[in-house]
Formats: C-alpha cells, sequence, structure tokens
C-alpha cells in the first residue's frame, strides 16, 4: 500500500527526494532496472538508501566501459547521446519483460531507467552535461509508456554535479510513476529539491500510450516558461531537438520575430541571409544550421502565454520547413553567448531596421556595468554578424538601410566603426515587392476576412492557415 503522493498539488511543500525514493520501493506495483553509465550512477543510490529496494529493484548496472556497454548494447558513436540512451532503455526493459512477465505480470508494472552522463574530472572541465530517461508500464500489462531529457550541469564540483543528477532522477521516477497523468506537474516537480542555478533541463520528449495526447511542442515551452532551461527547440514536425546536437561545430543563422503568421518577408530574410553567408570566405561551403526563434518576451506580450496562438506560429514556422527556438534571451547579446556554448563557427543574427535601432537604445543595458559598450562587446566576442533588412518607410516611402540609418550623435561613431568593420551587414540582396509587407498587417486583415492577406504569405502558410482556421481566420466564410 502506497504512502500519499510527495506534494500532489506542488504547491510549495518541501520535497524531500529520500521520501519519494521511500515511496516508489514499497509501491509493490513498480519493479524494474537502473542502467546507469560514466558520472550518472547517483540516482539508484536513493532507492538503496531509502529502504525497501528489494521491492523495486530487478537489478542494477553502472560504470562498466565502453567495449561491455557495446556488448550489451551494441555499438555507437557516441556513449553520452541519445541514440545510446534510447537503446538502454529499450534493451533492459524488454529484458524484464521476457524475464518476468509470465511470474508477475498480473500484478507488476515493469520499468527500465537509464541515464548516460559525462561530469566535471580532471580531463574533462567543460562539456558537464547528460541523458536520462525512463521506459515504463503505468499499470500491469499496459503498453510502454517513455520519458526522454538532456541535463547541462552547472556546479563546479564533479560530486555536487553527481548529486543534482541524482535528485533529479529520482523526481524524474517519481514523476513518471505518481504523475503521468499530468504531463506538466510532472514538469514541475523535476526541480524538486534543486535550483535552475545547478542544472538544466534543457530538452525533453514524451511518448507512449499514457503521453499519446502530448504535444512536446507545448512541453518544449513550459522547460523555457518555468525556468528549467532559458531555450529549447524543435523541429519542422514538432519533434523535439537538443541544442548542442543541432548545433554543434555549425554556422548558425537565427531569425528573430513574432511570426503571425510568417510572411514573404521573413522567408526572404532568411535567403537573403544565407546567401550573404555562403558568398563569404568564412563559409568554406558550409551550409549554416537556419532558426526562427521566438522570445518569451513575445509570447508574453499580451500577458499569459496563448497556446493555441503558439502552436499557431509553431505550425506556420514547420510548414516552411524551419526549426523552432524558444528562449528566455530579449537582450541579443546574451542569445549570442548561448548559441557560442555549441560552435565556435560564425553566428548570424538576422533583423530588420526597426530591430536594429532598438539595439542602440542605450536604456536596454542599464543593467550592464559597461553599458552599451559592454553588450556590444559580448554581442561580437566570437565574430559574429547582424544582418539587417531594410526598411520602405510607411510615411514616406523612403528606403532606410544600414547606410542612411539615423541615430543619436553620441552613437554614430560606434555605429560607424561597427558597420566598417563588417560586423553589421546590410543585405541588399533583397526583393523590393516585399517591403511593403508586415505581419502586424497580415494578422489584421486575416480577422477581417481581407483576401488580399493571402498574396502576403507564402502559398504553404496560407493554404495552413485556411484548413486549421488559424490566427482567426473563419473555418466557413458568408456564402460558403
Amino acid at each position: 500500500m502506497s504512502m500519499r503522493p510527495v506534494n500532489p498539488n506542488h504547491d510549495g511543500e518541501l520535497v524531500d527526494t529520500q521520501r519519494k525514493a521511500l515511496e516508489v520501493n514499497i509501491d509493490s506495483r513498480r519493479y524494474g532496472t537502473f542502467a546507469e553509465i560514466g558520472a550518472g550512477q547517483e540516482v539508484v543510490r536513493w532507492f538503496f538508501r531509502a529502504g525497501g529496494a528489494a521491492g523495486t529493484i530487478a537489478k542494477s548496472i553502472s560504470a562498466y566501459d565502453m567495449s561491455v556497454s557495446d556488448a550489451i548494447y551494441g555499438r555507437c558513436d557516441r556513449y553520452v547521446s541519445r541514440g545510446r540512451l534510447e537503446a538502454m532503455l529499450k534493451y533492459e526493459q524488454k529484458l524484464n519483460i521476457d524475464r518476468l512477465n509470465e511470474s508477475r505480470g498480473d500484478t507488476t508494472a515493469f520499468f527500465a531507467f537509464a541515464n548516460t552522463v559525462t561530469a566535471k574530472s580532471f580531463k574533462n572541465a567543460s562539456q558537464c552535461h547528460g541523458w536520462m530517461g525512463v521506459k515504463f508500464q503505468a499499470h500491469p500489462r499496459d503498453q510502454d509508456s517513455q520519458i526522454i531529457m538532456h541535463v547541462r550541469m552547472l556546479d563546479r564540483e564533479m560530486g555536487s554535479q553527481q548529486e543534482a543528477l541524482g535528485v533529479v532522477g529520482v523526481n524524474l521516477l517519481y514523476g513518471a510513476f505518481f504523475y503521468h497523468y499530468d504531463p506538466e506537474l510532472l514538469l514541475r516537480s523535476l526541480m524538486d529539491g534543486v535550483s535552475a542555478a545547478r542544472i538544466e533541463i534543457d530538452m525533453i520528449e514524451f511518448s507512449g500510450i499514457e503521453f499519446r495526447h502530448v504535444d512536446n511542442r507545448i512541453m518544449s515551452l513550459r522547460l523555457v516558461e518555468l525556468g528549467l532551461s532559458p531555450a529549447a527547440m524543435f523541429g519542422p514536425s514538432g519533434e523535439v531537438l537538443q541544442p548542442s546536437e543541432v548545433l554543434h561545430k555549425k554556422p548558425v543563422l537565427v531569425e528573430r520575430g513574432s511570426f503571425r503568421p510568417v510572411t514573404h518577408v521573413n522567408l526572404d530574410m532568411m535567403r537573403s541571409a544565407r546567401e550573404h553567408f555562403m558568398a563569404s570566405a568564412e563559409s568554406a561551403g558550409e551550409e549554416p544550421v537556419e532558426l526562427m526563434e521566438i522570445t518569451m518576451r513575445n509570447l508574453k506580450a499580451s500577458g499569459n502565454i496563448d497556446l493555441r496562438d503558439f502552436l499557431s506560429r509553431a505550425d506556420v514556422i514547420g510548414a516552411c520547413g524551419m526549426p523552432v527556438l524558444i528562449s528566455d534571451y530579449f537582450e541579443f547579446y546574451r542569445l549570442a553567448g548561448y548559441l557560442s556554448q555549441f560552435t565556435k563557427k560564425r553566428v548570424g543574427l538576422l533583423m530588420g531596421i526597426p530591430t536594429l535601432i532598438d539595439l542602440f537604445d542605450v536604456t536596454y543595458y542599464a543593467d550592464l556595468e559597461g553599458g552599451i559598450l559592454e553588450s556590444f562587446g559580448r554581442l561580437f566576442k566570437n565574430d559574429h554578424r547582424l544582418y539587417v533588412y531594410p526598411l520602405k518607410r510607411p510615411s514616406d516611402g523612403a528606403l532606410v538601410t544600414v547606410e542612411n540609418l539615423e541615430l543619436a550623435p553620441e552613437l554614430l561613431n560606434l555605429y560607424r566603426y561597427l558597420v566598417e568593420s563588417g560586423w553589421i551587414v546590410q543585405m541588399n540582396n533583397f526583393k523590393p515587392e516585399y517591403l511593403q509587407i508586415f505581419s502586424r498587417d497580415v494578422l489584421a486583415k486575416i480577422k477581417n476576412s481581407d483576401a488580399s492577406w493571402e498574396k502576403m504569405v507564402p502559398d504553404v502558410v496560407g493554404e495552413l492557415i485556411r484548413k486549421r482556421g488559424l490566427f482567426g481566420y473563419p473555418h466557413r466564410r458568408n456564402g460558403e
């Protein structure tokens, strides 16, 4: 018989990691395997210390070398990877069912917990990260469900990193067993007993029978909203992406926007920037990773996040074949610093003239000791570039570019230096017919049933808006 679940409403009650481990242990339905590679040997230890582990742990394996790992799970190129984690989960859960299902399958929900981690050591002082997951039956004889996630460990000492990892592992297993009915509650519980200053969860994916209705794009959004990670990423089909794997040693182009909806201008900006990048000597013929970024500030511009609106934006970006980056980096220098963790190749930040003007607003940098100079020092530290799309001024039709932009007199010398040094690049290969397209006007036309919006967006976007009734588009027009 199980105790009351720890803090089921997540209302601020003190969370005790050992109590969570004990509750799992004394739940007679739960029985399975722990497989931990590298520095991730701290999770099962909680369950052994809590007492009653014999009722939960069928087997535990840890710290075997690469040859043994390959012999069990098959060869792989990278041992701290999603592929290795999923191979471990699949293998261990299959063994559980093959060996134990006949004797106790009617009363037991089997699970396999696994992680593969590299922590700080004398050989490795930088990439402290790992993959962690659980494949489990929510009920006896049930189909499997699965949660996998990627963590970044931020403590400076190896022992502290391992401790934080152990707590998060207990939280994951406990959440899978007791909160699987509410994935957002499960997500919030993952950091019980550990702060975001110690560990980040920058990717999570729910799959299987219990999570068949979960939209992992929303889960990626919640990671950032809840402060579990400063950024998260998913692909055009909604598949969750792990940023370091996508960006590792690759040049990157990032376009920030509202994308309500994606217009011809958005795609032309990316095309123009790509052509500029590929023409540069630094590209060496290497195609950049292209991302469309939405900030939390933009998503919260009207107050609380509107999930329907968020998914509409994600849908139209995906229809254009682009990955989505959700970030909590309003300041561009912070975004640049984040991307620089994963690549030393050139990063291009795409923006229009209005955003460039905002970038030179000194009020945004009041919290920096060095003010605007410090912000630009951080922004261009790793040879990044700003690719700027021109503006056709609505008031008089004048073309505003990098060359004729008007700024405060005290900023002109700094601005000219950045332009002349090649850090601010004017994109001259734009399509003039797109310059009068603004997302806000397109959105208003959609809501007002003004069909002229359809010429302002790519065909695939227009078709999706009409088919799904996105952005206020009526499913049926009068007379149809």
